[in-house]
Formats: C-alpha cells, sequence, structure tokens
C-alpha cells in the first residue's frame, strides 16, 4: 500500500486538493509536511478529493483535521462531500474529541479577557457537570439492576475495600480527631474564662465535634486517602487495558470496579464518623481536664445533661452522602484516566479537589436544610 499523497492544485476560483495512499500512523510525518506547505493563495474555496485515498486511521483522520483548520484559518472553506462515510465518521469523532479537550479560548486584555475567562469557566465547570450526573446515571442503572438480581454482588471485594479505606484508616482519622478536640478545648477555654463560663467548654467542644468537624474532617481525610486511591487504582488498570479487557469478557467496569468501591465507603464512613466523634470527644475532655481542671466525671456528666441526642444524629445522617459523593467522583475521575501515566496524576489530583469542594458543599447545604427545618 502506498505512503499517503497529498496534492494541491488551482482549479480555476478554487483550490483542489488530492489525497491518497495510506493516511496512517507510519506516514504521518511526510503527510504533516505537505499540509504545513498548503497555502489557498486568497481563494475562498477548496475542494478535497479522496478517490484514491486507500486507507485511514485516527492518525489520518487528525491530520485531515489539521488540514481543515490550517485552510479555515487562511479564511478557505473545504468542501467534504466526495469523503466515504466510514471516513467520515472517523473524522466527526476527532473533531468531537477536539471540542472536549480544547483549552482556553484566547484571552482578551481588560475587562474583555476577565469575561471571556470566566465564560470559558462556566461552559468548562457546566460540561463537566453534565458528564458528572451522567456518571451517577449509569451507576444508579447498575444498582437497579443488581437490586434485582443480588447474587452478581461482589461481596469478596466489597470487603476488601472495607478493610482499606476503613479498617486502616482508623489510626490517622482518630489521631487527627483527638487533636482536634485538643485544639477546640483549649482555644474555648482562653475566650470562656475571661467570662468565667469554663463549663459551657463542653457544650462548645460536644455540638462542634458531634454535629460538624468529626463527620467533615473524617470525609476530607477519606476524600484524601481513597477517593485518591480508588482514581489511582482504576486509572492505572486503564492505562494497562486491563480495563478494556474486562470489557472482552463481557464484564460491567461499573458493576465490577465502581459499585464495590461505593458500598464499601458507604458503610465504612458513618463508622469512621463515630469513631471521629469519641475520640474528638475524648481529645476534648483531656485538655479540659489540663487547662481548666473540668475531671472526666464532670465533664461527661455536663456532656449527658446539655448535648442533646440530635447533634450526634444531625452529623452522623451526613455520612452516607459523603460517602457516595467521594467513591463516584474517585471512580468517575479513574474512568477517565486516558493511556499515559500523567494522566494518572493529573486526574487523582483533581479527585482529591473536587471530593473536598463536593463535601464541603454538600455540608453547607445541609446546614441551611437543617436551620430552614429548625433542627
Amino acid at each position: 500500500m502506498p505512503d499517503g499523497i497529498l496534492q494541491a492544485e488551482r482549479d480555476g476560483s478554487r483550490l483542489r486538493l488530492s489525497a491518497g495512499g495510506a493516511w496512517t500512523l507510519a506516514s504521518a510525518k511526510a503527510l504533516l509536511d505537505r499540509i504545513e506547505a498548503v497555502t489557498t493563495g486568497g481563494l475562498r474555496q477548496a475542494v478535497l478529493e479522496t478517490g484514491k485515498l486507500e486507507r485511514l486511521d485516527t492518525a489520518g483522520a487528525v491530520l485531515l483535521h489539521r488540514l481543515d483548520l490550517k485552510l479555515a484559518k487562511q479564511g478557505a472553506q473545504l468542501d467534504w462531500s466526495e469523503l466515504r462515510p466510514e471516513h467520515r465518521a472517523l473524522l466527526d469523532y476527532v473533531k468531537s474529541c477536539d471540542a472536549n479537550v480544547k483549552m482556553r479560548p484566547e484571552q482578551g486584555s481588560g475587562l474583555i479577557g476577565l469575561i471571556i475567562y470566566f465564560g470559558w469557566l462556566t461552559v468548562f465547570f457546566g460540561r463537566e457537570a453534565l458528564r458528572f450526573v451522567g456518571f451517577i446515571g449509569q451507576v444508579t442503572q447498575k444498582f437497579l439492576h443488581l437490586v434485582t438480581r443480588p447474587q452478581r454482588l461482589r461481596f469478596t471485594s466489597i470487603v476488601n475495600h472495607m478493610e482499606q479505606v476503613g479498617l486502616r484508616a482508623i489510626p490517622i482519622v482518630g489521631l487527627l480527631s483527638f487533636l482536634i478536640g485538643m485544639v477546640m478545648a483549649y482555644q474555648g477555654a482562653s475566650q470562656l474564662q475571661r467570662f468565667g463560663a469554663q463549663i459551657f467548654v463542653v457544650d462548645l467542644i460536644s455540638i462542634s465535634v458531634l454535629r460538624e468537624l468529626g463527620i467533615l474532617l473524617t470525609a476530607i481525610l477519606i476524600a484524601g486517602r481513597s477517593g485518591s486511591a480508588f482514581t489511582a487504582q482504576i486509572g492505572t488498570m486503564k492505562v494497562n487495558e486491563e480495563i478494556s479487557a474486562m470489557r472482552t469478557l463481557g464484564l460491567d467496569p461499573i458493576e465490577v470496579l465502581v459499585l464495590p468501591r461505593v458500598f464499601a465507603l458507604l458503610l465504612t464512613l458513618p463508622v469512621l464518623g463515630f469513631f471521629a466523634d469519641i475520640m474528638g470527644l475524648l481529645g476534648g475532655a483531656l485538655m479540659a481536664w489540663n487547662t481548666l481542671g473540668i475531671d472526666p466525671f464532670l465533664f461527661f456528666n455536663r456532656l449527658h445533661e446539655g448535648t442533646a441526642l440530635k447533634n450526634f444524629t444531625l452529623g452522623i445522617v451526613k455520612a452516607p452522602v459523603f460517602a457516595v459523593l467521594i467513591a463516584l467522583v474517585g471512580c468517575y475521575e479513574g474512568l477517565r484516566v486516558k493511556h499515559d501515566a500523567e494522566s494518572v496524576g493529573r486526574l487523582t489530583t483533581r479527585s482529591v479537589v473536587q471530593s473536598i469542594f463536593l463535601v464541603i458543599v454538600f455540608d453547607a447545604l445541609f446546614s441551611i436544610i437543617f436551620s430552614l427545618l429548625g433542627l
């Protein structure tokens, strides 16, 4: 099969281009040089003849797209009417990919540049949100399918992930929560001592830890620890073509990789949140005893009398929502990894940032809803 050919000649008021041979990766370098040499000479119309085009792969389609962009930049419109349907489908796919990965537009200066930048951000985040909602729909569909066929649920995988995201996270969650409880007690004591209201440090610690800080800090820790691990694990499988092999064997990656991780985090995050609450209260009790002289018996007696059960309930009810968000974002970004190692690192970072952002946003939404309900 001959190498790719590209010839250009003037035909009256239009430019006639003739593509032939094999437009493949093997001949891409030579074809690229020919494309760079093409000029319209001021003509506004161009036609591409593809009757002699014998083979076109993705690299060749990218080159055709580049030829189209080059002519458009010179003010000429290229006619693709002779392109065969199978080649047109590949070219349309390349164009769609180029539109999806297009980075920031050229920015102007001053106020116009700022408006363009924020407009680009709006479109970018809107597109990302739409894709993520579509992924949630796919996961929901597979979940409903598993409800009707529970024998397809992979309990071994769920237990394995529960150990990784739950049991192994206990030390860091407990330590951080204990220290946060101590910090809250110390800061509260330094302020309440001025008014002779040292005993109310117990109320401060209990409400802040049980209602907000315990589960929020646990979710942020798990997002950075386990959410990133989900992205890295699935992304590495994507790079190694394991997911493609899985699809070849008739296995659904969402059913095999995503749902076990969602279930594992859904079951373990509430338990970790409860453990964080206990450790936070213990840290606060220790600091209150050391700083204010409030012995542990008085501390927990005041805790029992002055703290409503709803503070713990309103805190722990957030755990399942945070768990689903963290697991879905981690798996979603992992499945978006391209076939290179750089993509794994970039999307792992993005996974952590997005997870923490969504956790804080939903925590704020919970606060607003609880306030409107008078809770």
